[in-house]
């Protein structure tokens, strides 16, 4: 046992709760697309309506995961430098000119894991995970802990990029498995863990290297590993991605299909071998963050840094499908941070600068487009009919599905909101730069 995984054990208090289907147990939600089951959830509200407030130590931007009326969420205690040190870090890691202004560095970073009481807003536990005596800088908008867990089963997955991916036991606090995939994220981790029947797919997309991962999720076993496409940028910078998977069911007898977005190439894997089956060449697209959404027979996905663009590919080629299965495209304002959010006919997204559109899932014509302000990286909720646009100015717009533009209602929170919310029961769980807020019922 490692000395992080005694650590863990020895300091883990026992959280008793029974195992059932979990409410809202991934990044983005049950289906992965930012979709809340329920009703009657807040239009009107500030931070003063919360119905409990829990600051949470430490840093992180991975959204609240919940189950069995426990939340769960991870975060990063760091250990500061002082600006000395902190240059004599950002040398040692070879960080130079404008770049280091760009960056952020911790001495020690020690991640850990929160339980919090869904009712009362109470931390039920604090568990260590892992020990980083070393870490590497990362971008200012990042943290050491931005990738979302996900819970199934009396199981919590936590991915922490090249830290770590630690399967624990939530009712004991105890690690079943720990793994380690080491790449150079360039600005940090970001990619969030899915699973798919028994297995859980990581995507590795590192400037040093580039593949994907699938594990049995009991056991940590590696099931098969497949190295990405090959890439034109000659620069490592521009091959790195931070997107999550989804899944595409299997229709008529077909096999379900592991979508992976990445710089310049979409690809689709078989999720028992790994092997592809189809890509598309996106362009010179790269830092891709939004995870993809499906529909219509097609994989709606945001291009990533560079110059963004939202395309449509329908998901049933073979082979490079660049030419043949792209529907369209819309180049003009589209998000490299949040994720779209595909309801009925239309797909809704929020660009990082605060313009709002509108598209038509057929032909990606824009229904409207209009700025609605500020700065994002939170992905768009629909909970109770209405879309939650989340800023890191920390104000929460509410605006109603539909090819007519109409704002319901702007809410300031008065603390940033870099995290996607998560929505069950008719309330919000949004999680601030200090903690986090039950906003509704």
């Amino acid at each position: 046992m490692t000395r992080s995984q005694s650590l863990f054990a020895a300091l883990a208090f026992a959280v008793c709760l029974p195992v059932a289907h979990a409410d809202w147990p991934q990044f983005r939600g049950p289906s992965g697309d930012g979709h809340a089951t329920g009703s009657d959830y807040p239009a009107t509200f500030t931070e003063a309506d919360a119905i409990w407030e829990c600051p949470l130590p430490g840093k992180g931007w991975s959204s609240p995961v919940i189950a069995d009326g426990t939340i769960w969420v991870t975060t990063a205690l760091e250990v500061l430098p002082t600006e000395e040190e902190r240059l004599q870090l950002m040398e040692a890691a070879g960080v130079e000119g404008k770049k280091i202004d760009q960056k952020q560095v911790a001495s020690r970073v020690d991640l850990q894991v929160i339980a919090i009481d869904q009712e009362t807003g109470k931390i039920r536990a604090e568990y260590p995970v892992i020990e980083v005596p070393d870490p590497k800088p990362i971008h200012k908008l990042n943290s050491y802990a931005s990738p979302t867990p996900i819970i199934e089963g009396g199981q919590l997955y936590c991915h922490f990029g090249r830290y770590g991916t630690v399967c624990m036991d939530t009712t004991t606090g105890k690690p079943i498995w720990q793994r380690e995939f080491v790449i150079e994220h360039g600005v940090g981790p970001g990619s969030s863990p899915m699973i798919h029947g028994d297995l859980l797919v990581l995507i590795c997309d590192g400037v040093d290297r580039q593949f994907v991962v699938g594990l049995n999720k009991n056991t940590g076993e590696t099931l098969w590993q497949t190295d990405r496409p090959e890439m034109r940028a000659a620069s490592g910078d521009q091959k790195k991605a931070y997107s999550t998977p989804v899944v595409v069911p299997g229709v008529d007898g077909a096999a379900d299909q592991i979508i992976c977005m990445g710089s310049q190439w979409l690809v689709s894997y078989h999720p028992e071998t790994g092997d592809e089956n189809w890509r598309c060449d996106h362009g010179s697209g790269f830092s891709v963050v939004p995870r993809p959404v499906i529909g219509h027979g097609r994989v709606y996905v945001s291009t990533g840094f560079g110059k963004p663009e939202l395309w449509a590919v329908r998901h049933d080629g073979q082979g490079d499908v660049s030419e043949t299965h792209v529907d369209w495209k819309q180049p003009k304002r589209i998000a490299a941070r949040p994720s779209s959010l595909l309801i009925g006919d239309e797909i809704y997204v929020v660009s990082d600068g605060g313009i709002a559109s509108c598209f038509d899932t057929k032909t990606g014509e824009p229904h409207w487009v209009e700025r609605i302000g500020g700065n994002y990286s939170a992905s768009p909720v629909l909970a109770g009919g209405l879309i939650y646009f989340c800023s890191h100015e920390g104000k929460v717009t509410l605006v109603r599905p539909g090819t007519e533009f109409e704002i319901v209602s702007e809410n300031e929170l008065g603390s940033s909101l870099m995290a996607s919310p998560s929505a069950i029961d008719g309330s919000l769980i949004l999680r601030t730069e200090t903690g986090l807020l039950r906003i509704g019922k």
